[in-house]
C-alpha cells in the first residue's frame, strides 16, 4: 500500500469513527434533554427508532448506488447528511432549551433532523468500504475492512465519553447547554466533509474492480458494535441466495433477532435509569450515564477483541455462554441502586452481548457454503440493524410501566433463548471454504 493510500485510509477511518461517535453521543445526551424539556421518555426513544428504520431501509440502496455513481460522491452525501442532521437537531433542541418553542414541538422537529441522518448518513459507510476494497489486494482486503469496521466500535466508546464535556453553556444570552454535543459533532462533520472533498479524487469515471463493492452497515447505536458481518458481505460471494426460513440459518436468525432486541431495549433505557435511580438532575446525570455506557462498550469490545480470540469457542458455545452472562447482567442492572452497581451490571450484560453477537455472525456464516457468504452476511447485518428499530421504543415503553421491567424482560428473553438455542443451534461440522 502506498503512502497516498495510507492517508486516504486514515481519512476513511475518521469518517466511520465520526458517524458512530456523533450518533452515540447524541443518544447518551437525549434522556437528559428529554427530561429537561418535559418530553415523554417514549418520544425520545421514538426519535432514534425512526432514524434506525430509515437507516435499515436506505443502507442497502446506497450500497448499490455507490457502485454506479462513485464512492466519493456517496461519502460526501453521507457526511453532508450527517452534518446537516446534527445542525438541525442542535438548532431545534436549543430552541426548546431557551423556551422559544414548546418542548414537544422541539422534539417533533428534532425527529425531522433524525430523518435526515437515517436517510442520508447511511450512504457513507458502504462507499468507504468499497473505496478501501478497490485499493487493496485480495490478501489485504479483509484485514483492511476489518480494521475499518472497528472504527464503529471505537465510536460507540468515544461518543458517550466526550459528550459530557461538550455542554457549551451560553453564547451571549442564548443557552446552548445539552444541545452542545450536536453542534460540536456537526462542526466536526463539516471538517471531515471538507477533507474528503479535497483529498479524494472524483472516481465516477474510474475503472473499478468488480469484486470491490461495499455493503450496508448496521445502524451505529449504543451496544451495536460490529461483528464482521458487513465485512463478509463486502468480500463474500453472492452467487447463492438463501431464504430467511432456510433451516440452515433459521435458528441463528431467530437468536440474533431476540438477542439484538434485548440489547437495544436495555441500552436505550439506561440513561433514564441512571437519572431516576441516582435521583440526579438531568444535566448532572450526563457524566454518570457516560461512565455506564463507556463500561458497557468497553466490556463488549474486550469480549470481541480479547476474550473470544483467546478462548477460541465455537459459535454455539459463544451464544449460549453469552446469553447466561447477558441474562444475569440485565436483571442485575434493573435491580441496581448505585452508580457502581448499575455500571458493573451493565458491563456484565454488555460482556454477554459481546459474546452473542460474534457467535450469531459466525454461526450463520458457517451454516452455509462459500457461494452464500455474501447473502447470509447481508441478512446478519439486517437483523443487527432491525433490532434498533423497535427495540429502543419497546424498552422505554416497558420502563415507563415499571423501571426494572425492560431489564427483567430482557433477562427472561435471554434465558428462554438459551433453552431454544440449546435444543436447536448446531455448529457446522467443518469450516467454510476460505475461512
Amino acid at each position: 500500500m502506498t503512502g497516498g493510500f495510507d492517508r486516504r485510509f486514515a481519512l476513511m477511518f475518521v469518517v466511520m469513527l465520526t458517524i458512530a461517535a456523533g450518533n452515540t453521543a447524541l443518544q447518551s445526551v437525549l434522556p437528559a434533554l428529554g427530561r429537561s424539556l418535559g418530553v415523554p421518555d417514549s418520544a425520545v426513544a421514538a426519535a432514534f427508532s425512526v432514524s434506525a428504520l430509515l437507516w435499515v431501509i436506505a443502507a442497502p440502496l446506497w450500497a448499490n448506488r455507490s457502485d454506479r455513481h462513485g464512492r466519493r460522491a456517496m461519502i460526501l452525501l453521507g457526511m453532508g447528511g450527517y452534518a446537516l442532521s446534527l445542525t438541525v437537531c442542535g438548532l431545534f433542541l436549543a430552541a426548546g432549551i431557551n423556551g422559544w418553542i414548546a418542548g414537544t414541538t422541539a422534539f417533533l422537529l428534532f425527529i425531522f433532523g433524525r430523518l435526515i441522518y437515517g436517510s442520508l448518513g447511511a450512504a457513507a459507510p458502504p462507499a468507504v468500504q468499497a473505496l478501501v476494497a478497490g485499493e487493496t489486494t485480495r490478501e489485504e482486503r479483509t484485514k483492511a475492512l476489518t480494521l475499518l469496521a472497528s472504527a464503529f466500535g471505537l465510536g460507540t466508546i468515544a461518543g458517550p465519553a466526550v459528550a459530557p464535556y461538550l455542554l457549551l453553556g451560553h453564547l451571549g444570552e442564548i443557552e446552548i447547554g445539552l444541545a452542545g454535543p450536536a453542534f460540536v459533532f456537526a462542526l466536526f462533520g463539516v471538517g471531515v466533509f471538507v477533507a474528503v472533498y479535497r483529498m479524494l479524487p472524483d472516481d465516477r469515471a474510474a475503472v473499478r474492480d468488480p469484486e470491490a463493492h461495499g455493503a450496508a452497515s448496521a445502524y451505529p447505536s449504543i451496544g451495536g458494535q460490529p461483528t464482521g458481518a458487513n465485512v463478509r458481505a463486502a468480500t463474500g460471494s453472492r452467487v447463492e441466495r438463501v431464504r430467511w426460513t432456510d433451516p440452515r440459518i433459521r435458528g441463528w436468525m431467530i437468536a440474533g433477532l431476540v438477542m439484538g432486541h434485548a440489547q437495544a431495549m436495555t441500552g436505550q433505557a439506561i440513561g433514564f435509569l441512571v437519572i431516576d435511580r441516582l435521583a440526579l438532575p438531568p444535566t448532572q446525570a450526563l457524566e454518570s450515564t457516560g461512565i455506564v455506557l463507556i463500561m458497557g462498550a468497553g466490556a463488549a469490545l474486550l469480549a470481541q477483541w480479547g476474550i473470544i480470540p483467546t478462548l477460541n469457542l465455537k459459535p454455539r458455545a459463544l451464544v449460549l455462554s453469552g446469553l447466561v452472562l447477558a441474562a444475569a447482567g440485565t436483571a442485575l442492572t434493573g435491580l441496581a441502586t448505585s452508580l457502581y452497581g448499575i455500571a458493573t451490571a451493565f458491563a456484565l450484560a454488555s460482556l454477554g452481548f459481546g459474546f452473542t453477537r460474534p457467535g450469531f455472525t459466525a454461526g450463520s456464516s458457517l451454516a452455509v457454503g462459500a457461494a452464500a457468504q455474501g447473502n447470509v452476511a447481508g441478512k446478519v447485518t439486517s437483523v443487527n440493524g432491525a433490532s434498533f428499530v423497535l427495540g429502543p421504543s419497546i424498552g422505554v415503553g416497558l420502563y415507563e410501566l415499571w423501571r426494572p421491567l425492560p431489564y427483567l424482560v430482557a433477562g427472561a428473553a435471554c434465558l428462554v433463548l438459551f433453552a431454544y438455542g440449546w435444543a436447536t443451534l448446531r455448529d457446522a461440522s467443518k469450516p467454510v471454504c476460505g475461512e
